[in-house]
Formats: C-alpha cells, structure tokens, sequence
C-alpha cells in the first residue's frame, strides 16, 4: 500500500470512529427515560430520608410516587430542565435541589469551600515561614565557649551524653 493510500485509510477510519461515537452518544440524549433518569439525580426525595430522588428506597415512600409524576409529566409537556429544577425548587424549597444553583447568592456554594481551603493553605504557609526566620542551621550557629563548659558540666554531672 502505498503511503497516501493509507493515510485516507486512517483518515477515513477516523471520520467513521468519530461519527460512530457521535451516533452513540445521541441515541439517548433526546430518550425521555434518561432524561427522567438524569433529572431525577438531581433532585432530592422530600419524605426525609435524605436520597436523591431518582434512588430513594424508602419503603412506603410517601413523596416518590408523586415527585415523579410531576417530573414524568413536565418532561412529556416538553419543559426544559432548569425549567423543571426551578419549578420543583417554587413547589419544595431550595432543599429539593442536591447540589445548589451556579447563579447568584448559591454561586458562593461552590466557591466558599475552595476559598476556605486556599486561605488555610495561605496561613499555614505564613505561619511555617514566621517560625523558621531568625533559626540558622545548627553547623552555623556559633558557638559560645561558656555554653559549651556548661555543657560539658551536666554531662559529667548526670553521667548522661545526651540520650543520643
């Protein structure tokens, strides 16, 4: 074979890869069950027992059967998601949402805990600096000669070399 030959082989290949896989990942993304599936993972369940909706498993669950009634009939009357999160968030409170807006007031939500985490990084940085100035390595300290007769006289007095 020769070498343009090939390389329409690959790129044909290629083109033919990238349309399989483009074919694949549509196939469910208008499917109204994975839709169901998805929304119902990002809602939570209000009976109390604190699962997301799309996997509570409360026995006898007073609320499930009717949250997804709700949501199987916006999603057949054609409502968009964020349509849908927003009118179950009107219906239940903001509660009903499992992980918070990125609008507004619930924006600081998602960036409070990283914030949180850079600042203590920052103090603790500070902090092992402030400790550290002013030590010099123990070779280049200087040595004192009073230091090293007292020194010298503990060792003889305790019997010790220093536990070391």
């Amino acid at each position: 074979m020769s070498a343009p030959k090939r390389f329409s082989f690959w790129m044909k290949a290629v083109q033919a890869s990238a349309l399989a896989m483009a074919v694949c990942f549509s196939l469910g993304a208008t499917d109204a069950s994975s839709r169901f599936n998805d929304l119902g993972h990002r809602l939570m369940c209000t009976c109390g027992c604190a699962q997301l909706l799309g996997e509570c498993d409360h026995v006898g669950c007073p609320a499930r059967g009717q949250e997804d009634e709700e949501l199987k009939a916006a999603i057949a009357a054609g409502k968009s998601d964020k349509e849908i999160l927003g009118s179950f968030a009107v219906k239940y409170g903001a509660t009903v949402l499992a992980a918070p807006t990125g609008e507004g007031f619930d924006l600081l939500a998602w960036i409070a805990p990283f914030a949180v985490f850079g600042a203590a990084l920052l103090g603790t940085i500070l902090l092992v600096r402030r400790w550290s100035v002013g030590r010099t390595p123990a070779a280049a300290q200087v040595q004192d000669p009073a230091t090293d007769v007292l020194r010298e006289k503990i060792r003889r007095e305790t019997g010790s070399d220093g536990g070391f």
